[in-house]
């Protein structure tokens, strides 16, 4: 028997900033006046999956999406990589100070009967 899963959801907000980075990639890729063809081959992908990307197309790995965005100077945190990487190590500091594991809080049984 062949289970055949349902395609994933997104919520409109998602949908949207999909399309906005991708709209962001191909202006940078215009305005350095490099053909999709260029910009694929920097990136060491396919042609197919920079349409992808270009298009908000939410199955392609999140890590193409950010290089490729790096490439074309499409900044993704408003911040240089050295803001980037005080902003990373304050968020690794304050992350050792929580808990490793989250549990959801525990109801009360009600037993008063």
């Amino acid at each position: 028997m062949v289970v055949m899963s349902q395609p994933r959801t997104y919520s409109r907000y998602t949908i949207a900033a999909s399309q906005l980075l991708g709209q962001q990639i191909r202006l940078g890729r215009k305005r350095r006046k490099w053909t999709a063809h260029a910009l694929a081959e920097r990136a060491g992908i396919s042609r197919s999956t920079l349409q992808k990307i270009e298009s908000g197309d939410m199955g392609v790995a999140i890590g193409l999406v950010f290089e490729v965005a790096a490439l074309v100077g499409v900044r993704l945190f408003d911040a240089d990589s050295t803001e980037l990487n005080r902003q990373i190590s304050h968020t690794s500091e304050v992350l050792a100070l929580l808990p490793k594991h989250t549990h959801p809080d525990r109801q009360e049984v009600e037993d008063d009967f």
